[in-house]
C-alpha cells in the first residue's frame, strides 16, 4: 500500500517540478526592464548593432526603438507619448523639449554630413546643386523641412545657393530621411538629400555631391533622458553607454563623427 502511495506522490511531484522549471524563463523574462528609445531614423543601423551588444551584457534590459523624424518624435514626447530616451538628428528638437522641461539631461552625441545622392546607374555628374534646375532632373526628394532635420538642412543649402525657389515644382517631400533614400534607390526621383551615414548603407545610390557645412546649420545629434521616464537608473546607464568607447566605435563604423 505504501509503495502505491509513493508512486502516486511521485507522479504528482514530477509534473509540478517540470511546471516550476518551465516557469523560470517566464519569470526571468518578466523581470526585464523595457527601455523605449525614440531615435532619429538615420540611427537605425548603428542602433541595431548597439542593441545586440548592450542586451548581451545587460540581460535584464530590453531595448525598444521608436524610429522616425526628429520633429515627429519631439511632438510625440510633447503630447505625452512614452519614451525613456530621445536621440535627435537636430539640436532644435532637443532644445524645444529642454525648454519645455521635458528632458532631464542631454549632451551632444554625434555629428553628421549632408550629401546629395543619385541612383547608382545615373549618368548625371554634378559640381553644384544649381544643376538640379537642369531639364533632365525632374524630381528631387528631401525630408519635410518642418519635421525632418535633413530636410531642414537641405532647404538651408538650396536657399543659400539661391536655388530653393526655382526648384519648388521638382521637390518630393518625405516623412523621414530613410524614405528619401528609398525614393532614390527605387528610381522614383532623380536625386535626394540624405546624411552621409544613410548613403553608406545602400549599394543602390551613389554620392553625387558632398555639401559643405557652411551652407547649412551644423548637423548635431544630441541624446537626452526624458524627464518622465519610469526607469531613470536604467535610462541613465544606457545614456552613459551611448557615450562610451564601445558605442563610439560602432557609430564611427557607420560613418558618424564624434563631437
Amino acid at each position: 500500500m505504501m509503495k502505491g502511495t509513493a508512486k502516486i506522490m511521485l507522479s504528482i511531484a514530477l509534473p509540478m517540478a517540470l511546471l516550476a522549471a518551465t516557469a523560470q524563463p517566464a519569470i526571468a523574462a518578466s523581470k526585464k526592464t523595457e527601455l523605449l528609445v525614440s531615435a532619429a531614423a538615420s540611427l537605425k543601423d548603428s542602433l541595431a548593432e548597439i542593441e545586440k551588444g548592450y542586451e548581451a551584457s545587460h540581460p535584464t534590459i530590453d531595448l525598444v526603438f521608436n524610429l522616425g523624424s526628429s520633429g515627429t518624435l519631439q511632438k510625440q514626447i510633447e503630447q505625452g507619448a512614452p519614451a525613456d530616451l530621445f536621440l535627435s538628428a537636430g539640436q532644435k528638437q532637443m532644445d524645444a523639449l529642454s525648454d519645455a522641461k521635458l528632458i532631464d539631461r542631454s549632451s551632444l552625441l554625434l555629428k553628421n554630413e549632408l550629401v546629395m545622392v543619385v541612383p547608382t546607374d545615373s549618368k548625371k555628374a554634378f559640381t553644384t546643386v544649381k544643376q538640379l534646375a537642369d531639364k533632365d532632373i525632374e524630381t528631387i526628394a528631401i525630408g519635410q523641412p518642418e519635421s525632418v532635420p535633413a530636410g531642414q538642412y537641405a532647404k538651408e543649402t538650396l536657399t543659400t545657393r539661391k536655388a530653393w525657389d526655382s526648384l519648388q515644382s521638382k521637390l518630393v517631400y518625405a516623412k523621414d530621411v530613410r524614405q528619401v533614400l528609398t525614393y532614390v534607390e527605387t528610381g522614383n526621383v532623380d536625386a535626394g538629400f540624405v546624411y552621409k551615414t544613410d548613403a553608406l548603407t545602400s549599394k543602390k545610390v551613389k554620392v553625387a555631391l558632398r555639401i559643405i557645412p557652411g551652407v547649412h546649420k551644423p548637423i548635431l545629434y544630441p541624446a537626452g533622458i526624458v524627464k518622465d521616464t519610469k526607469h531613470l537608473k536604467e535610462a541613465a546607464a544606457f545614456y552613459a553607454y551611448l557615450q562610451g568607447s564601445k558605442a563610439d566605435a560602432i557609430f564611427v563604423k557607420y560613418g558618424f563623427m564624434l563631437p
